[in-house]
Parts: structure tokens; C-alpha cells; sequence
């Protein structure tokens, strides 16, 4: 799973294409012009690519691909973390040589990508990779842990507060678990028997889900729940409901329900993703990482992640480049 991965050919690169919308089996590595950074503009090096269930999403299907502005043939994943190696006119803050994460929307999973230097979205930024966060670790912060961060500062979480997070084992309950914790906050969280021992490892008390969900928290935090974060459908607004929890600290993520506020990682407060990174560098955030893949098996791990049931993140890597990291 780990074979060497090739180099690019002088003066092209390689990158994840598809030439039709659709899933996993679609994907395929091109060879491509190798991008050049214009004014205000740097080329990363990519060492390694995380990626989130949205990238599949957006990509499956045209009608979907039009709401973000992706048009065919389109790249895939948003994630990455590596190396700047082309700095364009008229740019302050970068050199040749910085680490670097950020966000490429629909492209990262490439050798090369060309984001704006003062970009602040997820679909186009480069933020300076602090001391002592790998990239395999940098490339997996910057859509979950933007998302994250805007569902909690929704509910607002504290040291009083006991939060209901359903589906707390997936790729953002990683951080949102964590960052409730350090707030302050007694996590639950919702996930299948088999994942009890991973919730444990990131700080919540894990309860299974499905029917009869409100009675297993009930029954486990009997002086009651006070926020609710809901990573995966609405199951968990109706627990949180039943439960007594208001609206006005319930959020989702993934699903639009009447009285409840929906965050995503383009709500997220300013400098949240460094502040995310500077917790990683500091030992306070760790982010598991369930399987790692060279970019030939973009296709398997593209059907890992769409199955949802991984424990942590998976990330594409250039193992040749680790040198960098």
C-alpha cells in the first residue's frame, strides 16, 4: 500500500483528474502541465493530500459540481500540505522553501497546486506550517478543522456544559470532540460498538447510535445534556430535542433541520485554522490518521472515505518527499 511513488516528468506534473462526474472509479492520474504560480500567487509542492467526504460529493454528480463551480475535467480533494517552490510578483510572506497547509478546492490531490498568498478560504490559501506539526498531519486540518470550529462556536461550549456530538468518530468529530474538551465541556459521543475504544482515546464517553439513543445518554448523563452537534444526519437534533436540549444550541453540519443552526467550514472565525495548527504543535490536539495511500491508489482510498466508517483521516502521500516534511 505504501510502493514508492514516481516522480513527475521535467517540467510536468501528475494530478487526479475526472473526465466524467461520478465516484471513486472515475478517478484517474493524469500527467498535466506543470501549474506556474502569477502575481500573487505560490506553487506548493504537495507532500500530502487529506481528504473529506465533500470531496466526493461535490464531484459526483454535475448538478452538485455546478454549485461550487466545478466544471468538467475537474480535479479532486481540497486538502494539502507541503512545499513552496514558485513564489509569483508581488508577493509578501512566502519564500521558496516554507512549509505550508491550506486548501486547494477540488485539486489537491496533485504535484503541484498554485493558491492565492493572501487566499483566507478553504477553496484557495496557504497558511506556514508550525514546528512540530508533520504534513501528514497539516494536509488533514483544513476543512474538518475549519468545520468544526464554526459547529462549536455555534453552541458555544464551556466547563458547565455537557455535549451530545453524533457521529464523534468521523474526520471532524476528531476535532470537534477535542475542542469541546479543552473548552471545558463532558463530550458524548455517538458512534458503533466498535468505535468505543477510538471516542475514548479523543475524550468523550461514547454512546451507540440508532434507536433508543436519547436513553442511552439519558441514562449515562442523567443530570442532562446542554449542547448538541450532529456531524452526520439529524439523528442526534432528535435525541438532543428529547433530551431538552434548545434549538439555539443544537447545530448540524451535514443536514438542514427548522430551528436549528447548520455551520460549515466557511463560517469558521478568522484565524481559526492556525489556532487549530498551533494546538496540534503545542500536543493538545492530536489527529489520528487511519490510512495513508500513494497517489496510484487514489481509487481505494477514495472508496475507503466514501464509505464513512473510518476511524480518523485518510491521507494521500508522496513518499519520496518525506524528506520535506
Amino acid at each position: 500500500m505504501q510502493a514508492q511513488s514516481k516522480q513527475p516528468p521535467a517540467g510536468g506534473s501528475r494530478a487526479v483528474r475526472l473526465k466524467a462526474f461520478g465516484g471513486p472509479e472515475v478517478l484517474e492520474v493524469c500527467e498535466v502541465p506543470a501549474p506556474q504560480a502569477g502575481p500573487g500567487q505560490v506553487r506548493v509542492r504537495v507532500t500530502a493530500a487529506g481528504l473529506n467526504p465533500m470531496d466526493s460529493i461535490m464531484t459526483a454528480a454535475p448538478d452538485t459540481a455546478a454549485r461550487f463551480g466545478l466544471t468538467l475535467p475537474v480535479g479532486f480533494g481540497t486538502d494539502y500540505a507541503g512545499v513552496v517552490d514558485q513564489v509569483g510578483d508581488g508577493v509578501t510572506g512566502f519564500a521558496s522553501g516554507d512549509r505550508v497547509f491550506g486548501g486547494a478546492l477540488s485539486r489537491a490531490v496533485a504535484d503541484f497546486v498554485v493558491v492565492d498568498a493572501a487566499g483566507e478560504t478553504a477553496a484557495n490559501e496557504a497558511h506556514h506550517t508550525p514546528d512540530g506539526v508533520d504534513d501528514r498531519t497539516a494536509a488533514t486540518l483544513t476543512i474538518a478543522g475549519r468545520t468544526a470550529s464554526a459547529a462549536l462556536a455555534a453552541v458555544k461550549p464551556g466547563p458547565d456544559d455537557t455535549v451530545l456530538i453524533g457521529g464523534a468518530g468521523g474526520g471532524v468529530g476528531v476535532f470537534a470532540v477535542q475542542l469541546a474538551r479543552i473548552s471545558g465541556a463532558r463530550v458524548i459521543g455517538t458512534g458503533s460498538e466498535t468505535s468505543a475504544d477510538h471516542l475514548r482515546a479523543l475524550g468523550a464517553e461514547p454512546v451507540t447510535y440508532g434507536d433508543g439513543l436519547a436513553d442511552r445518554v439519558r441514562a449515562i448523563a442523567p443530570d442532562g445534556v446542554t449542547a448538541a452537534i450532529d456531524l452526520h444526519g439529524v439523528e442526534t437534533v432528535h435525541a438532543a430535542r428529547e433530551l431538552g436540549v434548545p434549538d439555539s444550541r443544537i447545530c448540524t453540519i451535514a443536514a438542514q433541520v427548522d430551528g436549528v443552526m447548520a455551520a460549515n467550514g466557511a463560517n469558521a472565525a478568522p484565524r481559526s485554522l492556525e489556532e487549530i495548527a498551533r494546538l496540534v504543535a503545542a500536543g493538545r490536539l492530536r489527529v489520528p490518521v487511519a490510512a495513508s495511500f500513494p497517489i496510484e491508489e487514489i481509487r481505494h482510498a477514495a472508496e475507503l472515505q466514501a464509505g464513512r466508517h473510518v476511524q480518523g483521516k485518510i491521507v494521500i502521500e508522496w513518499p519520496g518527499l518525506r524528506a520535506l516534511s
